[in-house]
């Protein structure tokens, strides 16, 4: 897990200082008992950070290398001026909070930035969001129901270039009943949130309904999210969106996404108005990469009712060892991609093709000189990838001119 110290800035403790006032927690020699405003005297346990009086502007930096059981609660309110920070300090590997009882990081509060914090098989999620206008950056969630819980009370959070990995229990785990659930990486219940840049791993685990069941990103009753740039690895399914009837998952967004895995899986799954979890409407898929080679993988899937208004793809590179893509009703708004695998029940759209994308290994999906998707897709608005803020390919390059269809631009 140590990967993850490449990942966050050097924070000098100075900085956060001037921005209000900084207490230490350090699992190894810190006292309850000392002031923990300074270093040299840190607090010890999650208790006193859990009491502390903070005000905006205030950090929170755990020692790295200290380890904790229970629960951190981010109650307090910052402002967008002067939000609350937890940060680490020192060296070695990042601050652990485990647990079994409850989730280990809950932020309910607002205007929360947080970083440098590893949460491992706790109760249900590793780090839950209650609150809005909060960020994790840098963290690490492992062996948990969901890494990371976005509630429904949850709404304009921002998860970024963090590693979830093997967050692989269910919750719900019976024969029968079309319910089993568990094993996300991230999951969305509320709305306007942002999920890019992270590295997200095994998010599967068997389920007595379906054989095994888990995805990387799951979205249910959540509106508005934007998934970008994200790196899914060894997933059940990259994502699968639902909603409760009475409920939305409406315009949901994933862009600029590379996803592989050698497991029998997907990368999108979504549902018409028949199905008992539909209809989810507006979901926009626009220059992903995908390859899952096994047999029975299925590329996209839009079934009980789909239509325009409840799929549009837009240049994408999907290979896979089973179904390409698959659709019934009046089908979804697919143009610009191309295709490896079988046709299923979909009929390409405008400039798609079905053809070997020449990725240039398995691992690596990045396009050969001479691939057929080299200026295959079509010009898009930004509001394909979720804004001007998100019109960057899954490098970080801008895209400009004739796009290539898929993650990477050349």
């Amino acid at each position: 897990m140590a990967v993850m110290a490449s990942l966050l800035p050097a924070v000098p403790v100075a900085a956060s200082a001037q921005a209000g006032t900084t207490y230490y927690v350090d699992s190894k020699a810190g006292d309850d008992a000392a002031a923990g405003t300074t270093a040299t005297a840190p607090w010890k346990s999650l208790d006193q950070a859990n009491a502390a009086d903070l005000k905006p502007g205030d950090t929170v930096a755990f020692k790295r290398g200290s380890s904790f059981t229970g629960t951190l609660t981010l109650a307090a309110n910052g402002t967008a001026a002067r939000p609350l920070s937890v940060k680490p300090y020192g060296t070695g590997p990042l601050a652990k909070i485990t647990g079994t009882d409850e989730d280990c990081v809950v932020i309910s509060g607002d205007h929360w930035r947080v970083s440098g914090l590893r949460a491992s098989r706790c109760r249900w999620a590793g780090f839950r969001l209650d609150g809005d206008h909060n960020e994790l950056a840098g963290v690490q969630a492992d062996g948990n129901i969901a890494g990371v819980h976005v509630t429904p009370s949850g709404s304009r959070n921002t998860i970024r270039d963090s590693v979830m990995t093997d967050n692989n229990r269910m919750s719900v785990d019976d024969d029968g009943g079309d319910d089993d659930s568990g094993a996300f990486g991230v999951l969305l219940n509320g709305d306007d949130n942002v999920v890019t840049g992270n590295t997200i791993t095994g998010s599967f685990a068997k389920s007595q309904d379906y054989g095994t069941d888990g995805a990387a990103v799951e979205i249910f009753n959540g509106d508005r999210n934007r998934v970008t740039r994200n790196v899914s690895r060894n997933n059940e399914t990259f994502t699968e969106l639902g909603a409760a009837k009475g409920k939305t998952a409406t315009g949901n967004v994933f862009a600029f996404n590379v996803v592989t895995s050698s497991r029998r899986g997907s990368f999108l799954i979504t549902r018409g108005p028949r199905h008992i979890v539909g209809p989810v409407k507006g979901t926009v898929a626009a220059h992903n990469s995908v390859y899952l080679p096994a047999k029975d993988t299925v590329g996209w899937s839009c079934h009980d009712g789909c239509a325009p208004s409840i799929l549009k793809l837009r240049n994408n590179v999907i290979v896979v060892g089973g179904v390409a893509g698959w659709e019934d009703g009046k089908g979804a708004d697919e143009a610009g991609s191309v295709y490896q695998g079988r046709m299923g029940g979909f009929k390409l759209g405008p400039k798609s093709t079905k053809a070997d994308p020449k990725f240039v290994s398995r691992t690596d999906l990045r396009l050969r000189p001479g691939s057929p998707a080299l200026g295959r897709g079509l010009a898009l608005t930004p509001q394909w990838y979720g804004g001007k803020a998100f019109a960057k390919d899954a490098a970080g390059k801008p895209v400009a001119g004739p796009p290539d269809a898929g993650a990477y631009q050349h």
